[in-house]
């Protein structure tokens, strides 16, 4: 089976017309999930597959799916994709280059005229990020029974609208919302190319990764409740600095990582928001969030009861009340050997080097997994940078992981 070779201009100018919507082109970019840029590049990707022979359609959470229809549709599909919406202050790269990775091997596929017998679908996944409502992978969370319409109810941006109201106002039909869900067995395989967002790849010199293991995060939400008082009438002894807690509570989840077991384990405090964030006043309130994220689920449990623990001794010697919010807790997805297998081979086949690794970074995938097996192509990030405007990856590179994404996909629908 041969495929054409992807055309890295095709990837380039579809990825640089879909920066173009873009709510801070000053700052990099910033496309937030059903605002107005988001909703046009929607329209813009749907338009994009179509132009390529794809059908395409919508479910009730806005996932999208554009089909290469195979001999025998009846079988259980193969998918690639990945997400539309970014963080703030992003790159244009992550998630983009994996949907546009995929409407290219859907073309060179159809373009081979290579029958193969399962539908390919490239899909566009609601919200990987949580930049809107706060929960990652609303669309794959669906997918994979995670989210329920009642949740989605629940689920509100910082206007206070819920995602339900929102997902009604763009005529999404929600009572057929519990359609959006897949069994096991529906769906064949999955393989997502995605940008590496580390620097391993660049430093080994090498083209290619593929994804064996996507590290859980479980995200929780800190509140520390002190004593607001005046910074120079309040003597040291006297204090209640919940600012303080925080910083204590900060540093020891540091350290426990750095001395965790498993060398994947990495925990990062990303947001703070201290109250009344004054000068000359002692915070009396901390919120903040809390990212933990392993490969191996047990030894991220044992860490978040160590931190627990550390927290309720923290309470008598600081004279503070901790709450703790857990948001997610989710477990680590291993990749198909099957799946790796063939995209090892077809790297062997075409001469790319390539590297078997972890992803730190959550991905759809990791919801997908749920349901069907998957895996995951990595392509190489420059300087290891991401969620930053400086993200770049070379459009050869992309192109070279299209090359084995398009040769994985052909080989999956045909077995």
């Amino acid at each position: 089976m041969i495929v054409k070779p992807a055309q890295s201009s095709n990837i380039k100018n579809i990825l640089e017309k879909l920066n173009t919507f873009n709510s801070d082109p000053e700052n990099g970019t910033t496309r937030v999930l059903f605002t107005e840029p988001e909703v046009e590049a929607r329209k813009y990707i749907k338009e994009e597959m179509k132009k390529n022979g794809l059908v395409v359609r919508e479910d009730s959470i806005g996932n999208i799916f554009a089909t290469l229809e195979g001999t025998d549709p009846d079988l259980p599909p193969v998918w690639t994709g990945s997400h539309i919406d970014t963080v703030l202050k992003a790159g244009m790269f992550d998630g983009m280059a994996g949907v546009v990775a995929g409407i290219e091997a859907a073309r060179l596929i159809k373009e081979s005229k290579i029958p193969h017998k399962r539908n390919i679908e490239v899909i566009v996944y609601t919200s990987e990020e949580p930049t809107r409502f706060g929960l990652s992978c609303l669309g794959s969370r669906a997918m994979a029974g995670y989210l329920s319409l009642e949740q989605a109810k629940r689920l509100k941006d910082k206007q206070g609208n819920s995602l339900a109201e929102v997902l009604e106002g763009l005529g999404y039909d929600l009572s057929k919302f519990d359609e959006i869900s897949f069994k096991k067995g529906e769906v064949f395989a999955a393989v997502e190319l995605h940008i590496e967002q580390g620097a391993v790849l660049e430093s080994m010199g090498l083209p290619i990764g593929i994804v064996d293991t996507i590290s859980g995060p479980t995200k929780l939400e800190v509140s520390v409740y002190g004593k607001q008082s005046h910074a120079g009438g309040t003597p040291m002894n006297l204090r209640h600095d919940a600012f303080l807690a925080c910083s204590e509570i900060a540093l020891k989840v540091e350290k426990l990582a750095k001395k965790s077991s498993s060398k994947d384990t990495v925990a990062t405090v990303g947001l703070v928001n201290v109250i009344p964030n004054a000068s000359n006043v002692i915070s009396g309130e901390v919120h903040f969030s809390l990212d933990i994220r392993d490969s191996d689920y047990e030894v991220k449990h044992k860490l978040i009861e160590e931190l627990k623990d550390f927290t309720k001794q923290l309470e008598k010697s600081r004279g503070v009340t901790i709450k703790i919010k857990q948001i997610n807790d989710d477990l680590p997805t291993k990749s198909d050997d099957r799946i790796i297998e063939i995209l090892e081979n077809s790297c062997k086949e075409k001469n790319i080097s390539y590297h078997k690794m972890v992803s730190g970074a959550f991905h759809d995938s990791m919801m997908v997994g749920k349901f069907a097996p998957i895996a995951m192509i990595f392509v190489p990030s420059k300087d290891g940078i991401s969620h930053n405007p400086a993200e770049w990856t070379d459009y050869d590179d992309i192109a070279k992981g299209t090359d084995i994404l398009a040769d994985g996909l052909l080989k999956l629908s045909n077995d």
